[in-house]
């Protein structure tokens, strides 16, 4: 398991505690059949704990038959009403990103967790009809990201050869990606400032 892989896994998992009420903007999480707009089986290992919080999933529209319809640049919620947000893959598709990040903020309770994923070096992914494409995040803009947070906690997705690999069409041929962070390995650029992109877990 990757040092990335770990970051996601153990920050979901300690958001998803039993009765947590836990909202999933956009339902990337893809952890449960039939909620959301896509399931991944690769994420079930995760669908007991989803089972075992509050998980709702927002969305700006009923296509996908949320629990919420909403927007995150104005939340309908209470301040200080929800225990946590998972905003994977979604800052890069909405106009505002420091905005919507001040909202969740002022809904999450005191102690309470935003985890993102936010791409730098990945390829343009609109949906049309649906929502757009807008950013893509270097290392210097993930403190603005993070303003009125109390902690932040960053950790980058893959090194710089992978990540070119993975937007190529050699980066879907198996094995070739373990090469590839093997090289970044040795090479040291599993440290570059070339990456795929960041996960970060912010605390209020």
């Amino acid at each position: 398991m990757t040092i990335w892989d770990r970051f996601y896994r153990d920050s979901v998992i300690g958001i998803l505690t039993p009765g947590a009420y836990v909202i999933d903007v956009g339902g990337s999480l893809r952890a449960t059949p039939g909620r959301g707009n896509r399931y991944d089986p690769q994420n079930a290992y995760l669908t007991p704990y989803v089972e075992k919080a509050q998980y709702k999933i927002l969305d700006p529209v009923p296509d996908f038959s949320p629990d919420i319809v909403g927007d995150i640049h104005n939340l309908s919620l209470s301040d200080n009403s929800v225990d946590a947000f998972l905003c994977i893959a979604v800052l890069e598709h909405i106009e505002d990103p420091r905005r919507a990040m001040r909202e969740m903020l002022r809904v999450i309770r005191p102690g309470g967790k935003v985890f993102l994923y936010v791409p730098f070096l990945f390829y343009y992914h609109a949906e049309m009809g649906y929502y757009k494409d807008f950013w893509r995040y270097t290392k210097d803009s993930l403190p603005l990201l993070a303003e009125g947070y109390a902690d932040a906690k960053w950790q980058s997705v893959r090194g710089a050869t992978e990540t070119w690999l993975h937007l190529s069409p050699l980066g879907r041929i198996p094995g070739i990606p373990t090469i590839a962070r093997l090289i970044d390995r040795l090479s040291g650029k599993v440290n570059s400032n070339q990456v795929s992109g960041y996960f970060g877990l912010l605390t209020k």
